[in-house]
């Protein structure tokens, strides 16, 4: 019998939620690709923590971007896409409440869309709360 090793995308693998949920795919042999908005994910201490930074894939991204999520969806074809990624800070969202609106709608929008554009057979999933 011939398995297609599933490839699960990650929008926010860094944070605590995406980094469990990292480990559970690694679990399930699934190839997991993280994305992350910035700096170096590839310290990020909860993957470290879990001791899976080293088995998974990671990569930048703007979710806000429409054209990065597009490059980044088109290049890994993924079978599923996971989105953890967006504001998480309740003392920032106060703050910048626009900003905390954009990276949860316009982010959740520009992986459907891309999703639409390359290959609408991908399951989508992951809301965060």
């Amino acid at each position: 019998m011939n398995h297609k090793v599933k490839t699960a995308l990650i929008f926010g693998i860094t944070g605590q939620d995406g980094s469990y949920l990292a480990r559970f795919l690694l679990g399930k042999q699934y190839r997991v690709v993280g994305v992350s908005r910035g700096s170096d994910p590839t310290s990020s201490p909860n993957l470290c923590s879990l001791g899976i930074n080293r088995d998974v894939e990671l990569i930048t991204a703007d979710l806000v971007d429409f054209h990065s999520v597009l490059q980044v969806i088109d290049k890994i074809k993924p079978d599923e896409i996971y989105n953890l990624a967006g504001q998480s800070s309740v003392s920032l969202s106060f703050r910048q409440p626009i900003e905390t609106m954009k990276s949860f709608v316009m982010g959740m929008l520009n992986i459907l869309e891309a999703v639409r554009t390359v290959d609408s057979t991908i399951k989508v999933g992951g809301f965060k709360s």
